[in-house]
């Protein structure tokens, strides 16, 4: 019996600082810029910086309202 791949919805993962990098174009000064102002949220496990999917989602809508 083979399993299938448990496939993680991107608003359930943890993205790696440099993961958030691409994501957002943004480069690490600004990304911690960012978290150390609280517009984007992040949690830590162990010594790494983690970001979650869904503060990535929220920080692009806090962008596209602040574009409006």
């Amino acid at each position: 019996m083979s399993e299938q791949p448990l496939t993680v919805p991107p608003d359930m993962r943890l993205f790696k600082v440099e993961d958030a990098m691409n994501l957002l174009s943004l480069g690490r000064n600004t990304i911690f810029e960012l978290i150390r102002s609280g517009r984007l949220r992040s949690v830590k496990e162990g010594r790494s910086r983690l970001i979650p999917g869904a503060a990535i989602t929220e920080y692009i809508a806090l962008l596209e309202r602040e574009a409006s």
